[in-house]
Formats: structure tokens, sequence, C-alpha cells
């Protein structure tokens, strides 16, 4: 087997990134709003807000990002299918970006959302690799 976790390490760097980026987003549209107080989003803000939108993507990120992280890591230790891995991880990050994308872009209350979709692509590629780490570790 050939041990090659380029694509993966590739996505798992984009999926960081992402996170990195959507935190600046947050923090700076926040920043913007007069009387901003720092660590505190107003109760008053919905999804008409861009500020709430781009709070609720850092946090809906940072909600996932752990089981991504802990299982993409063991599927790398455990040594599993590092294509199969790596195309999982691909879809993961690529799914979580167009799920920022639409977050940000689409004011809206109703679920599901087309955001909601991609929320889904991500959680399967989750299951995905879940199941790849534990084909490897069994």
């Amino acid at each position: 087997m050939n041990y090659d976790y380029s694509v993966t390490f590739i996505g798992f760097f984009i999926a960081l990134l992402t996170l990195f980026l959507q935190s600046i987003i947050a923090a700076g549209s926040k920043a913007k709003q007069p009387g901003a107080v720092p660590g505190k989003i107003s109760d008053n803000l919905s999804h008409d807000s861009f500020v709430f939108r781009a709070h609720r993507t850092f946090m809906n990120s940072l909600e996932n990002m752990p089981l991504f992280i802990g299982s993409v890591l063991l599927g790398i230790f455990a040594g599993a299918h590092p294509r199969w891995l790596g195309v999982a991880v691909m879809v993961y990050a690529f799914a979580r970006i167009v799920h920022m994308i639409l977050y940000y872009a689409i004011a809206t209350e109703k679920n599901p959302s087309p955001r909601s979709y991609f929320f889904g692509i991500a959680l399967l590629a989750q299951v995905g690799i879940l199941v790849l780490v534990g084909v490897a570790v069994v």
C-alpha cells in the first residue's frame, strides 16, 4: 500500500485555513459595529445581520472541527486508505467552504436552506472519514 497522504494534508490545510478565515471575518465584522463589546454578540441579531451569520458560520465550524481533526489524524496514524481519506477530506473541506459562502450570502430563517445541503455533504464526508478510520483500526 502506498502511504501518500498528500491530498489529505492539502484538504486538512484548506479546512484549517477556512476556519482561520472565518474567525477573521467574524471578529472583523463584529468589531465594526457601534458599541461592540469583545466576546459578546447582541441577542437582538438574527439571520438578517451579516454579523450574526459570520459569527454562526465560525461557531458552526468550531463545533464540527474537533471531530474532523481527530478523525483525520487518527486515520493517518492508523493507516487509513490514503486515496479515499484524501477524497473524503477534500469533499469535507470544499463543502464547508460552500456552506460558509452560502451562509454569508443568504439571509434566511428557512430550514433547510441551501447552506444546509452543503452542511449535509460535509457531514457525509465526516461519516466516510470515520468509516475509513474504523476499517483501519479494526
